[in-house]
């Protein structure tokens, strides 16, 4: 058992640093370091999903949000998204998310269903291609 699992981890080592080599995996989170490291994009950032969550409260409780509120919005998360930190950020973070959504669908699969997973296995999975496992 104990070299199952040793040989395990050295192809869990190997999966990491293929993806450490990725193609702009690096930049990725020289990106995201650059974001997390400024304190006004963060606050900038902050404001912009508080805002979008109020005005989705609002709707969600049938009160109509004002074209003056919904304008408000739109200039703050515009003017957030004009700073190349924060459009960096959003980027790399899609990227990242987008890298994951490789892998992660199959080794959930290949745990239920004991073999390494074929596409037919994920027919049933979800509603439309864009979930990542076509």
């Amino acid at each position: 058992m104990e070299n199952a699992q040793a040989l395990i981890e050295q192809k869990t080592r190997e999966l990491c640093a293929a993806i450490v080599e990725y193609p702009g995996f690096s930049e990725m989170f020289q990106k995201m370091d650059a974001f997390m490291n400024d304190e006004l994009a963060k606050f900038e950032f902050q404001m912009v999903n508080d805002r979008a969550q109020l005005l989705q409260q609002k709707q969600s409780s049938g009160v109509p949000v004002t074209p003056e509120e919904m304008a408000d919005f739109e200039e703050l998360r515009d003017s957030v998204l004009s700073k190349p930190v924060a459009s960096d950020f959003l980027a790399a973070q899609d990227e990242l998310q987008s890298l994951q959504k490789l892998f992660y669908p199959m080794l959930s699969k290949t745990f239920e269903v004991g073999r390494v997973p074929v596409p037919d296995d994920f027919l049933n999975d979800c509603c439309n291609e864009g979930c990542g496992t076509h």
